[in-house]
């Protein structure tokens, strides 16, 4: 339940450090009056957290067993599991898939030519040995290339999979071939959660849209992807665990299929009107949000904190909490996530 703690000055001492996202950087832990796990609690079972809660402050698991079998490889050349080759470019930070030989021309063909892993046999000991868990800090996992339209573009390349999308002929099977995948991805959330007890969060990609626009009609995402995201996104609940999406792209019109599907937290990139989706649906999916200032290194430190304090006020109002994601990090400097933080322990007191 949540309670209210006083906020004293103390609380923004540095007392240790953990990992940051792919052990990239060191993220310092400060002196708060509950661990970020129980504010991440707060924020998802209540509405109401402590403060605004930082991505950061969340521990992603990175097993090699899941990258390397399903998740494109981290960053390194892989053959997945599914025989799809996947190669590193390290210009993009990513991996991409080989292009000039999918393993699918048309979707009818999935039953002869795609084998579903059996993940029975992976060495999941081994990977809690190499993964362990703090419970200071909420954990999550992201089933990177998840199992719906990212799969499906590295099994056919994009053009073929976007045109099987609106290819009448292949709807039944696509349906089949999705509720397959789908079911790999119930027996994943099995597994991480009985190998894993303490993850909170379990996260999955499905890219849905380019720079202005989503790739394919809503009535598309009703028919084909909701019903798979709700399938999976309710088992996940059913454990006790909540959910996140990375759905990169101009998506703000597909944001009730995200709802629809289940999802508790929903991180936009930058494209979308943040301002706008939170305002219309912030009561109903938890939304990483970012300042809109782009230019607040070259402003005054007084400056800095107006705009951290105008920000709470935005997005941290009674019943519509919200998350401070990656975006909010490359745009904050170390006044404006200082004062974010007092302002929104401050202001999340007053609520009821």
């Amino acid at each position: 339940m949540y309670r209210k703690i006083p906020y004293v000055p103390a609380e923004r001492q540095v007392i240790g450090s953990h990992p940051g996202f792919l052990g990239l950087s060191t993220i310092p832990t400060y002196n708060t009056p509950v661990t970020p796990r129980m504010n991440f609690s707060a924020m998802l079972d209540e509405k109401h957290p402590y403060w605004m809660p930082d991505i950061r402050e969340a521990i992603a698991l990175h097993p090699e067993l899941y990258n390397d079998n399903l998740g494109r490889g981290s960053r390194k050349d892989i053959t997945d599991a599914f025989g799809v080759k996947w190669k590193y470019e390290p210009v993009a930070g990513g991996s991409i898939s080989v292009a000039g030989s999918p393993l699918l021309e048309d979707v009818n063909e999935w039953r002869e030519k795609i084998r579903i892993p059996d993940i029975d046999a992976w060495d999941w000991e081994s990977a809690v040995m190499e993964n362990p868990v703090d419970p200071v800090f909420p954990c999550y996992i992201s089933f990177v290339n998840g199992f719906w339209f990212e799969r499906l573009i590295s099994f056919m390349d994009f053009v073929p999979a976007a045109m099987a999308l609106i290819d009448e002929e292949q709807t039944d099977a696509l349906k089949e071939l999705f509720n397959a995948t789908t079911d790999l991805g119930i027996r994943l959330v099995d597994k991480i959660c009985e190998y894993w007890p303490q993850i909170d969060l379990i996260e999955i990609h499905d890219d849905w849209g380019a720079q202005k626009a989503p790739f394919f009609s809503m009535e598309t995402a009703y028919e084909l992807f909701v019903p798979c995201m709700k399938r999976i996104t309710d088992h996940i609940h059913s454990k006790g665990r909540h959910t996140m999406l990375h759905s990169c792209g101009h998506n703000k019109d597909r944001i009730q299929c995200f709802i629809d599907g289940g999802f508790d937290i929903w991180s936009p990139q930058t494209m979308n009107d943040i301002e706008a989706m939170y305002d219309d649906c912030g009561d109903k999916i938890v939304l990483s949000v970012f300042p809109k200032e782009t230019d607040l290194a070259q402003r005054s430190e007084e400056e800095q904190r107006e705009a951290a304090r105008a920000f709470v006020d935005r997005f941290c109002r009674p019943g519509k909490p919200s998350i401070m994601g990656i975006e909010t990090t490359n745009r904050g400097t170390p006044a404006f996530m200082d004062e974010v933080y007092v302002y929104s322990r401050k202001k999340y007191l007053e609520q009821d």
